[in-house]
């Protein structure tokens, strides 16, 4: 563990140092999505990018249940580690990842039964539910890999090697982008041959991942015989981990409304709608490796009740995270036409795109500052105003957002919801901050 990085180095050093392995996972994912859409939208066919774009969601639902035990086990040890009580955290880290695996499995099993009813509700029709299967099918029984990935790569930062994090996740994308074209065109697998090469990269993450943890991480550990957990560690676990989990729960709601609300405006605008969402994570992948990369060095310096270094923690967080959102946002909107043209090539079609995306970035920019805040939380170990804000951006808030703009404006409604949403949900941040967060900057 670098106790000098958590400790005494400069905090943009320390704070930077943390987050660029992170950002640099984010960004290689990011390419990984882009070359992904982009073969399975040289096929030409919107019934087959509407399908998998439907499938989207299943995504954020897995990244939502590898968070309970990943984000919530990386809070909890990352406190521990800065009180000095570092025994207990080899036992916790056995515990999180062979429940992420247990939990994985039983996913699988229900999601198989009931795959017709979820694809339904998640915006399937006779036109996209063959592409739809086709994709789900192999996703779904792939799951597992892509649920426990989470856990050892935010646990190998919490413990000071967020290089090996990063190299977890650049080698499974990478592994991923050179499948895809040899399983899509390759093979004919078409969709079902994206899903493949997924979840082939998630295993060679994974692979290296258990490697590291077994042999070059002394914090943490991978044998059974280590687990160990009681009570109180299952409910601090949980406290954060559960709201962690609902922010990507959103999310999946947030696209599922999305595609929903679409529906009634063809399947061409729910397939636009899907690369549109791609190129957003140009910025929000960024912006989601700063805030997050950045959280373990919040829980050490809170666990070990240095207060004054924790106030210019969070100063930097947010001045770092709003900086970079509006660069980013506003070169986006900028070269939203080009941006488009490199996935579509009707007009009328990069038209529609580019009025999508434009509407997208001012949201990035109040989007940072929640995540500033529900990592903050998180690495206080404050699951309820967690749980609070996680409910807002693509939960609740939107749910109201999208009822209401597009009752009354119908599509261009539908397509503004988000930024809607994200301005009432940086409100709700602001004070959810100064009622939880700022009494303990206060402290001595």
């Amino acid at each position: 563990m670098e106790n000098e990085l958590f400790e005494k180095a400069p905090i943009p050093t320390a704070y930077l140092k943390l987050a660029i392995p992170v950002v640099l996972s984010m960004v290689v994912q990011l390419v990984y999505n882009m070359v992904d859409t982009y073969f399975i939208a040289l096929t030409g066919n919107t019934s087959l990018i509407a399908g998998v774009s439907i499938c989207t969601p299943l995504f954020t639902l897995f990244l939502a249940f590898g968070d309970m035990f990943a984000l919530g086990g990386s809070s909890v040890i990352s406190r521990l580690l800065g009180a000095g009580k570092k025994d207990d955290c080899k036992r916790l880290s056995v515990f999180c990842m062979y429940s992420s695996i247990a939990f994985g499995i039983v996913m699988t099993a229900v999601l198989m039964i009931f795959k017709t009813p979820v694809l339904t509700f998640l915006g399937a029709d006779e036109m996209t539910m063959p592409y739809a299967l086709q994709y789900y099918n192999y996703i779904v029984l792939g799951c597992t890999f892509i649920i426990y990935s989470l856990v050892p790569s935010n646990l190998m930062r919490t413990a000071g090697h967020p290089n090996a994090s990063m190299t977890a996740s650049v080698l499974g994308a990478v592994i991923n982008m050179v499948l895809d074209p040899v399983f899509i065109f390759g093979l004919g697998m078409g969709a079902a041959g994206a899903a493949i090469a997924t979840i082939l990269g998630y295993i060679c993450s994974n692979i290296f991942a258990v490697w590291f943890v077994a042999v070059k991480c002394d914090g943490l550990s991978v044998n059974p015989k280590d687990i160990g957990i009681r009570r109180n560690e299952l409910g601090m676990i949980f406290a954060v981990g559960l709201p962690a989990s609902v922010t990507n729960l959103m999310q999946t709601i947030g696209i599922t409304l999305t595609n929903r609300s679409l529906v009634n405006y063809g399947s061409d605008s729910i397939a636009v709608m899907g690369i549109v969402l791609k190129i957003v994570n140009i910025v929000m992948l960024v912006i989601v490796g700063l805030a997050f990369g950045g959280q373990p060095l919040t829980g050490y310096v809170y666990g070990s009740d240095n207060r004054e270094r924790l106030k210019n923690v969070l100063k930097f967080a947010y001045k770092i995270v709003f900086g970079v959102s509006a660069v980013m946002a506003l070169i986006v909107a900028l070269l939203a036409n080009p941006l488009l043209h490199a996935f579509l090539k009707d007009t009328e079609l990069i038209d529609m795109g580019v009025l999508m995306l434009r509407l997208q970035m001012p949201g990035m920019v109040l989007m940072g500052a929640g995540l500033v805040t529900i990592c903050t939380f998180q690495s206080m170990g404050k699951g309820l105003p967690a749980f609070i804000l996680s409910l807002c951006r693509q939960g609740v808030v939107y749910a109201f957002t999208i009822a209401v703009l597009s009752s009354l404006f119908g599509y261009y409604g539908v397509i503004s919801s988000q930024l809607g949403a994200d301005i009432i949900s940086v409100i709700i941040a602001f004070i959810l901050f100064r009622i939880y967060i700022s009494p303990e900057l206060k402290k001595d």
